[in-house]
């Protein structure tokens, strides 16, 4: 795509964005089906041109990620389309967690109430404006689980094809969640990082020609979805950022656009400049970005991935080297946690808050918990920690210790027996 500093075609609607921009080297592209720069291969994400926005303007929007749609790469009438409509999940204060952990004030952000169940939603939302907007029949993505559900889903609501691809040994509830919406399910044998490869093999191909690959072609607009968590925290709590948070770490996209959301807000004067640290979370088993934050290391180096923690167990991650100049950036850091750390954080969240997270809340709570162990966490500095899945989707993690307390004949004399 040639290079230019103008906007897209007026053909097209993407509201505020204005270009794609370099994240390397700040070149300019009109805003089209690309990823990654032509100058210096850095990737490309979504720049802007804002209006003005106001606290009042988006408190009248509607509950869910549109009432933000004057900040995302969206056109006005958004939400009068089809759509999942994902998003004003809850910020759970969890007053029993943190006097357990022993932090004064804690929000766990529940991102398990979206349409599928996992914060995927949101993402696959903005990609699926950007497919209408490009004229793709098909939406296809690479997954470890949550993104193809969210997939399948947004294109069974909003009448496109789907065709997604996945490792072929993800956990079995994800599957079904995948396949049960319709459009083609394709597995993998090999690891999340060979089905990415795969992918974009496939956009080279005339078959893809017409697919938008959420996650691939995509990425740019996809990815911005992920600021609407950021967004709804700041507003949650009352228009301010908080001092701390817990973030897991894939990809690493997510945590890059949290923090991109947060600054958007502070330059908007929607918010107060104040610190904040923000901590990347990894399973022990998948941890190339923790290993080199802790290493002191620039340069991520791939791993093959062996965690029960599946959505989080990318290899290669592209954003890593992001996350590690935003951990240092803010005072955070990168930490990870064993499998059965992430067992035993599952079931500290749900005895303590009622929260049934997916194996990735295990590893922020575990690594939460990790943080205040060992003093990086502030313990009196308000924090919030991400859960971003329904732990119905993973139950092969905990199962081996879900059983009934005790199996009784009908009678009191029994009942007394195992309760004395």
């Amino acid at each position: 795509m040639a290079l230019a500093t103008t906007t897209t075609s007026t053909s097209l609607d993407f509201g505020p964005a204005v270009a794609l921009s370099c994240r390397e080297c700040g070149a300019r592209y009109e805003l089209g089906p690309s990823f990654a720069c032509i100058e210096c291969f850095g990737p490309l994400e979504i720049a802007y041109d804002f209006g003005r926005v106001t606290r009042e303007q988006i408190s009248q929007g509607p509950a869910n990620i549109w009432r933000y749609r004057s900040l995302l790469p969206v056109p006005v009438d958004v939400a009068s389309k089809p759509n999942t409509e994902p998003g004003w999940t809850r910020l759970v204060k969890a007053g029993n967690l943190a006097r357990e952990l022993g932090l004064r004030s804690l929000h766990v952000k529940d991102d398990s109430g979206n349409p599928t169940h996992s914060f995927k939603d949101r993402v696959v939302a903005i990609a699926v404006e950007a497919a209408r907007n490009f004229g793709f029949h098909t939406l296809s993505c690479s997954s470890t689980g949550n993104l193809a559900g969210a997939v399948t889903s947004a294109a069974a609501r909003t009448g496109l094809d789907a065709c997604v691809f996945i490792p072929a040994d993800l956990e079995q509830g994800k599957i079904v969640m995948a396949s049960v919406y319709g459009g083609k399910l394709i597995g993998i044998d090999g690891t999340y990082d060979d089905v990415n490869r795969f992918c974009s093999e496939l956009i080279g191909d005339e078959l893809g020609d017409k697919w938008g690959f959420v996650n691939v072609n995509l990425r740019p607009y996809y990815a911005e979805g992920s600021k609407t968590l950021a967004y709804e925290i700041v507003e949650q709590l009352g228009w301010r950022i908080p001092e701390q948070i817990v973030i897991p770490v894939a990809s690493g996209s997510q945590l890059t656009k949290i923090d991109k959301a947060f600054k958007e807000l502070i330059a908007l004067g929607l918010v107060e400049d104040t610190p904040y640290k923000i901590f990347g979370a990894q399973a022990e088993g998948c941890s190339p970005v923790s290993a080199a934050y802790k290493a002191g290391h620039d340069v991520i180096r791939p791993v093959k991935p062996d965690t029960i923690a599946k959505s989080l167990a990318i290899g290669n991650p592209a954003d890593g080297p992001y996350v590690l100049d935003i951990a240092r950036r803010t005072g955070g850091g990168v930490e990870d946690v064993t499998d059965p750390e992430i067992v035993e954080a599952i079931h500290l969240l749900a005895r303590t808050e009622g929260i049934f997270a997916e194996t990735a809340g295990g590893v922020t709570v575990g690594v939460l918990r990790k943080l205040v162990e060992s003093g990086r966490i502030d313990p009196d500095a308000e924090t919030v920690v991400l859960n971003t899945g329904d732990g119905l989707k993973t139950l092969d993690a905990v199962s081996d210790q879900a059983r009934p307390t005790a199996v009784i004949r009908p009678s009191l004399d029994a009942f007394r027996a195992v309760v004395a």
